[in-house]
């Protein structure tokens, strides 16, 4: 058994998808009509067959309070593993990224919380 996709919930998709692949470098994989919304997804371009992120509309009162209430405690909704944080974060800032939390050593692993504009924190690793 593995992962396939995992979901992140966004304010609005259309930004999410823009930040999420011009900003942050992942290829959309999937954009089907859904509704009133779509089923679009995105993976890394280092891993095309890899786990794919669904940016699923928080519409939802449980979703849209749930991701408010994360991003208030300053909890980071997911992680993305980097080879390097120093360089990540450094590439992120010259687009204009936000960082809560600059590169920080903790033990064997280096992390990073930045902004993604669309209602999440999102944390960087490097292990």
């Amino acid at each position: 058994m593995k992962i396939i996709v995992t979901s992140l919930f966004v304010e609005d998709q259309d930004k999410a998808l823009k930040f999420y692949s011009e900003t942050l470098g992942f290829v959309k994989k999937h954009d089907v009509p859904s509704g009133k919304f779509r089923w679009i997804t995105v993976v890394s371009s280092e891993d095309l067959g890899g786990t794919e992120l669904v940016l699923e509309p928080n519409e939802n009162p449980i979703a849209n309070d749930y991701q408010k209430k994360l991003f208030e405690q300053g909890i980071p909704a997911t992680m993305f593993g980097v080879a390097d944080v120093q360089e990540e974060y450094t590439r992120l800032l010259e687009k204009g990224v936000h960082f809560s939390m600059e590169p920080t050593k903790m033990g064997d692993i280096t992390i990073a919380v930045f902004d993604d504009t669309c209602g999440n924190l999102i944390q960087i690793i490097q292990q």
